[in-house]
């Protein structure tokens, strides 16, 4: 949704299907939901309330206009009190357009893309029905005239007056008489959901719209993250650094897992560690760095070079070949994940432990190999030392989780004394990679490792960092050569990984302020795209990115615990820290702990307003 009120990029069913509008890649081929106000001045945007209902205000020259937007969703008719993944989300968004003040003169136009736009979209349009092959159903309480590949209609609305558009991937005969369900269940299942946060800190209303987006990322049928909705959206203004971000990453998704446990999100975060788990096995014994929202490997990447790309950025890709990439840390951060997910009441089959020991095995065997590292970089593989150290925490938390099996404490020292040997530069701070003096922001996750002696390795590098990459409240990740050209935005994640290691320095004065900068870069709405551009501030990458947002909750989540236990709080695993943010998330236990966090019962505000038929 642009700040116009244009919908310039949908998927309708699955985040990895060809859109219904791809404008937002070429302004004249893409397709695009459009309307405006005669005399249009100014535009506000919010949502309503703790929802993802979006409210736009238009401003025209004689009136305004208020358009409500929503993607409809409800709990499915079986699903229990507690249950907000079982959903029926049918494919449908509703646009209300209703006159706020004044007589506002409006024009809509309908204009479906079909096959990326690669083909002409066969458009039919009859009465307020505007459909065709391959192609959704629009409905309007008001008469459609067709141009070409293109619907529009014009109509005065009066103060008080409304009118209505739907745009459903499936046939809705009664669409009309289905409308104000749509909307109250639709209200009912966000507010509802948002009352089962249990963080109450000083920054919840933030907290909570990263925790919608989150939700909003999530591909119920499977529960698998999403790391952005939307594809090739460039790192740089007119760079090759645009990627498709439709699939669901390991490293994204484990860390979204350790966000969703730690605010009290049982079901979501029980979902999704059962589709990281069938996913991987899939490939068992190797985990691939992503998948898809299915759990399907195969994720090829091409370019469509008939698309301009977002402001002329060539070139627009689908798929992503960096899935075939080695990148050892993606080890640890299943096992860190698996360990969070225990550690607040989660269950774990003997199955599951089997295949969470037999990734050791390969840990063993390749922890020593040169891999892409945790950037994805496509210029030659190095030792990154992130990659180290995830590979000592994925034997770390195997032993947790498993017991001591035969070699694995052995293997984790080796891997202890090859960082500390080759990982350690002579001012005492992490190196990029094995015979570099470079600095990296992933290294900033040393703080929340339970790494030995992690205090005295992280000061020196937290200094290197911020010397060397830091740009007021901006980070770059690296800056040496990746294989790629071009310059890249400041990655936004790694501010807030700052905040955290900021927090375990005893810096908490400084973690605070930089975090309240952070959240002061968000848009108008709350939300954040991958990166920010240093100089304009304008966002860069895809959008909204899910790895931005558990950022924040992390960092929002951490800057409490540093108030009530201190800077020890820092230190230790993620499962630690959940532990202390909420007690327990799963069983009888996550029941109590939500019941002392909130001070009500849960099952008195999951009620059927929230179920659709």
């Amino acid at each position: 949704m642009s700040r116009t009120g244009d919908i310039d990029w949908c998927t309708l069913g699955r985040f990895d299907t060809n859109p219904v509008f791809c404008r937002l890649l070429d302004s004249e081929k893409g397709g695009a939901l459009s309307l405006s106000a005669e005399g249009q001045r100014r535009t506000h945007r919010r949502y309503l309330g703790a929802t993802n209902i979006l409210i736009t205000s238009i401003e025209g020259g004689s009136g305004e206009l208020e358009l409500t937007d929503m993607m409809v969703v409800g709990r499915s008719a079986s699903a229990g009190a507690f249950d907000y993944v079982s959903l029926t989300a049918p494919g449908v968004l509703v646009r209300k357009i209703r006159c706020t003040r004044g007589n506002a003169k409006v024009r809509a136009r309908y204009r479906p893309s079909a096959d990326f736009a690669r083909r002409p979209a066969a458009l039919a349009v009859r009465g307020g029905t505007a459909a065709g092959p391959g192609l959704p159903f629009l409905y309007a309480d008001v008469e459609l005239q067709q141009e070409g590949e293109t619907a529009l209609t014009e109509f005065t609305l009066s103060a008080g007056m409304e009118r209505t558009i739907v745009l459903s991937l499936h046939e809705v005969k009664d669409w009309r008489r289905r409308v104000p369900e749509w909307t109250s269940v639709t209200r009912a299942f966000w507010e509802e959901w948002t009352g089962f946060c249990r963080y109450r800190g000083a920054f919840r209303e933030h907290v909570i719209r990263s925790a919608l987006t989150l939700k909003l990322l999530t591909y119920a049928p499977t529960g698998a993250i999403v790391a952005a909705p939307t594809t090739s959206l460039p790192e740089a203004i007119g760079g090759e650094r645009n990627w498709d971000y439709r699939f669901s990453w390991v490293r994204d998704s484990s860390l979204a897992l350790h966000a969703l446990c730690s605010l009290g999100y049982a079901g979501e975060a029980k979902q999704f560690f059962q589709f990281l788990q069938r996913s991987c096995r899939g490939t068992h014994p190797d985990i691939q760095l992503m998948y898809g929202i299915d759990g399907r490997s195969d994720l090829p990447e091409h370019e469509l070079p008939h698309l301009a790309g977002y402001r002329d950025s060539r070139p627009v890709r689908v798929g992503n070949e960096a899935s075939a990439q080695l990148q050892l840390d993606v080890y640890g951060f299943i096992e860190d994940a698996s360990l969070v997910y225990r550690a607040l009441g989660g269950r774990m089959s003997r199955d599951a432990l089997e295949m969470l020991a037999g990734f050791i095995d390969l840990v063993a065997q390749r922890w020593g190999s040169p891999d892409a590292g945790i950037w994805e970089v496509r210029s030659q593989p190095e030792h990154f030392v992130h990659s180290k150290l995830m590979c000592w925490i994925a034997v770390d938390r195997a032993i947790r989780l498993c017991g001591s099996r035969r070699g694995w404490v052995e293997l984790r020292d080796t891997i202890e004394r090859d960082i500390r040997h080759s990982g350690i530069a002579e001012d005492g701070a992490l190196r990029r990679s094995y015979g570099t003096d470079d600095a990296d922001a992933a290294l900033l996750l040393l703080a929340t490792s339970g790494f030995p002696d992690a205090r005295q390795i992280l000061e020196p590098t937290v200094r290197k960092i911020e010397r060397q990459l830091r740009e007021g409240d901006l980070l770059l990740r690296y800056r040496q050569p990746d294989g790629l050209d071009g310059d890249e935005g400041r990655f936004t994640i790694c501010s807030f990984w700052l905040v955290d290691a900021l927090l375990a320095c005893g810096r908490a004065s400084d973690a605070r302020v930089l975090f309240e900068n952070l959240v002061g870069r968000a848009n108008d709405v709350g939300l954040y795209a991958e990166e920010i551009d240093e100089r304009s501030g304008d966002f860069l990458g895809n959008y909204p990115q899910a790895f931005t947002h558990l950022g924040l909750i992390v960092s929002a989540i951490n800057l409490e615990l540093y108030e009530e236990h201190g800077e020890g709080a820092m230190f230790g695993s993620y499962s630690d820290r959940a532990r202390l943010a909420v007690g327990a998330t799963f069983g009888w236990r996550g029941v109590l702990a939500a019941v002392r966090s909130t001070r009500r019962l849960p099952g008195l505000f999951s009620s059927g307003k929230s179920k659709l038929t």
